[in-house]
């Protein structure tokens, strides 16, 4: 009898120590994976949770961990920012408007959970944040004149060498010294100033704000006249590349190009940056296909005409007016007809309905729901 009792006591105690290396395990290798609104939620699970969740360490691994575009940050001329969530349920921002900052701001870019933002008063000055943890940093006066709206890209890659965000902000702005150029302006969070490039692109014309990206070190963007304009930023070189219009976007570390035209959703990647170099008649191609997206067969298009469509919604927008595509990276497509947005998911391959009161001038910025500290 003694025996049997001593042999229950050891498999509760068993039981026990299972039961507990499964919640380390998912405090551990589960809770970094989950998107900045989630954590904020668990912290009301336990104690421990709440201390870990609330550590500048978990803070740093989850930066690292959580990548998934959470949702788009919407801005237009006459109206403050506002936040479209993804997945209500599971992401979220506390101040979607940005009152936190010290004055009314304009969102320009974005990078892995930062925000790069314009104010409108004085020098017009940049601020870095976080609009889950409402953390922000305000960047000293450019060198050059970047002008009333321009052309920004943000680099972030989460590190986890690095505790503290270290980022670049890449402006390319019209040259004051020649026509028809334009020049590049850097700034390192590392170093903590500004410095201009001493590459000079011949030939430019305007770039279109809101449509640059990066892969692998290289920044583009559209340009007003015909093509794209790429700077790579090691090498501190330019160049135009030729062929595609649409919306440019990173998929699978890849630049990508899409558009929206004839009920279709078209993303091209680009295969062969160098085209540009090649002999005429050259039968290498700089874009592929990657997708095709018909809409024909989805409930939320019916009665509707991609002839309705508006263009890229920038100002002045011309070789790209067929599309109406206002994003494209990773697994998220957005584009709009009149005043409705509407979102395609390359993973489920699904359409859905965003908002149905889009202004017309309207830019979207993404955003990845991140803990990163600045």
């Amino acid at each position: 009898m003694d025996r049997g009792k001593r042999s229950n006591n050891v498999i509760a105690n068993r039981n026990n120590k299972i039961y507990m290396d499964l919640k380390d395990i998912i405090r551990e290798h589960t809770l970094p994976f989950l998107p900045a609104k989630s954590l904020f939620r668990f912290k009301t699970v336990c104690r421990d949770w709440k201390l870990q969740i609330s550590t500048p360490f978990f803070a740093h691994n989850q930066s690292n961990s959580f990548h998934d575009i959470s949702g788009l940050f919407c801005q237009s001329s006459s109206n403050p920012p506002s936040f479209i969530s993804l997945d209500p349920d599971s992401y979220g921002v506390p101040d979607p408007s940005l009152q936190f900052l010290p004055e009314p701001v304009d969102i320009k870019t974005s990078s892995n959970g930062l925000l790069c933002c314009q104010g409108h008063t004085g020098d017009k000055a940049y601020y870095i944040c976080n609009p889950v943890t409402k953390q922000w940093k305000k960047l000293p006066k450019p060198n050059a004149n970047h002008g009333s709206d321009p052309s920004l890209v943000l680099m972030f890659e989460p590190s986890l060498l690095n505790f503290v965000a270290e980022y670049k902000l890449i402006c390319a702005f019209p040259s004051a010294d020649f026509d028809s150029t334009c020049e590049f302006e850097i700034y390192s969070s590392a170093e903590g100033s500004w410095r201009i490039s001493g590459e000079i692109y011949f030939g430019a014309t305007k770039l279109i704000p809101n449509s640059g990206v990066h892969v692998d070190g290289i920044v583009y963007w559209l340009s007003e006249g015909s093509g794209i304009v790429a700077f790579d930023l090691t090498m501190e070189r330019s160049q135009r590349l030729y062929g595609h219009y649409g919306c440019l976007g990173v998929m699978n570390g890849k630049l990508t190009s899409t558009s929206a035209y004839n009920r279709t959703l078209t993303v091209s990647v680009l295969s062969n940056p160098y085209t540009n170099t090649m002999a005429m008649n050259s039968r290498v191609k700089a874009w592929d296909l990657k997708l095709s997206v018909s809409i024909d067969n989805s409930s939320e298009f019916r009665g509707i005409s991609f002839s309705e469509l508006h263009g890229f919604s920038c100002p002045g927008s011309l070789p790209y007016n067929k599309g109406a595509v206002l994003f494209a990276s990773r697994d998220v497509i957005v584009f709009r007809s009149q005043k409705t947005l509407y979102s395609y998911d390359l993973k489920t391959k699904k359409f859905g309905r965003l908002s149905d009161e889009a202004d017309d001038d309207i830019r979207i910025i993404a955003y990845v729901n991140s803990l990163v500290e600045i």
